[in-house]
């Protein structure tokens, strides 16, 4: 016996029965006692483990990882999995590249798995209307916010650091220590994106110390990651063998970016001082330890999670939270006399 038998002989559809088993609203009362009479006619018993995978599935908030091989997401992963196992929902990621589209992932996930809601770890920062009218779901911006484009703040909420002031701090940390030719490590000076936000919170920095921005101090790759970083220092190096320090706009080219130094006879810090952002775990094994300003992975992770459940269950606003970056001196800067 089959729910479609049961169809048959209540003159109903499968979708009406399945409706009427989950004891959805938006059946009439005299549909729903000839269905539940053929029910007990016939001595269906529903799948009760299919009916649960439906029930499973429209509690499950779903997770875009946008650059998978990103080392900083490890951290705020881990912390989000816990706290949506603590609410009772469960998890569905889907990992992408860092050059994907995550709002179409995104909506596939919703689809697929009947979501709730979703977390986007790492995306654009210009997200207009049309581009999310796809998402029929709640929406979270985990580690960014859309800082370059016109959708209403009210239509997601987010949880990120102030990139622009983070970065001006760590530029003006080395000019504080007698630094002037900085050089800048970024993947290009206009993504709509992290390094933009990076990039203008350096030329800030150098701004309010009066120093005047040269060209070839900035070095773009073109990717973000540690081997573009890698053949980038050695261009810089090249370029401008005055420099004395450079701040890269993620731990993972620093570290990259200490390699080339060592491979071209530079010692880190004597010759060249190097400060990031981010505090990814390898970044602690480095020699000398990166001297980096730290984000707080698990609290962003953990106030994601915070904001969507806030949405659906608490009939909460939207919120955007940013978080303070905490300085580790490590030993890549020197103080120049």
């Amino acid at each position: 016996m089959t729910i479609k038998d049961v169809a048959e002989k209540s003159g109903v559809s499968v979708s009406t029965v399945s409706r009427v088993l989950n004891d959805h609203p938006d059946v009439s009362e005299k549909v729903r006692e000839r269905v539940l009479a053929v029910v007990d006619e016939l001595h269906y018993v529903p799948n009760n483990s299919a009916r649960d995978l439906i029930k499973s599935e429209a509690e499950t908030i779903g997770v875009i990882v946008r650059g998978s091989d990103n080392e900083f997401f490890t951290p705020v992963i881990e912390r989000i999995e816990e706290e949506i196992e603590k609410t009772g929902y469960k998890m569905a990621v889907s990992r992408i590249k860092a050059g994907a589209d995550e709002v179409t992932a995104g909506a596939s996930l919703e689809r697929s798995k009947r979501l709730s809601g979703l977390i986007f770890l790492g995306g654009c920062f210009d997200y207009t209307p049309e581009q999310v009218a796809m998402l029929n779901v709640p929406f979270v911006c985990c580690t960014y916010t859309n800082s370059f484009g016109t959708l209403d703040p009210d239509r997601y909420s987010s949880v990120s650091i102030d990139d622009y002031e983070e970065a001006r701090r760590a530029v003006d940390y080395l000019i504080k220590r007698g630094h002037k030719k900085i050089a800048v490590l970024l993947e290009t000076v206009d993504d709509h994106s992290i390094s933009q936000l990076r990039y203008k919170g350096y030329l800030r920095a150098l701004e309010d110390a009066g120093i005047r921005p040269e060209d070839d101090l900035t070095e773009e790759t073109g990717y973000y990651d540690m081997a573009a970083a890698y053949d980038g220092m050695k261009r810089l190096i090249e370029r401008r063998p005055d420099l004395t320090a450079v701040f890269t706009i993620a731990d993972s080219m620093a570290i990259a970016a200490m390699k080339a130094l060592h491979d071209c006879g530079r010692r880190v810090p004597e010759d060249c001082s190097v400060i990031a952002i981010d505090g990814i775990k390898t970044s602690l094994y480095t020699i000398p330890t990166l001297t980096t300003y730290i984000q707080p992975a698990r609290e962003m992770g953990a106030e994601a999670v915070k904001a969507l459940i806030g949405i659906l269950k608490d009939n909460k606003g939207q919120i955007h939270k940013r978080f303070d970056t905490k300085l580790r001196t490590g030993g890549t800067v020197k103080t120049l006399e």
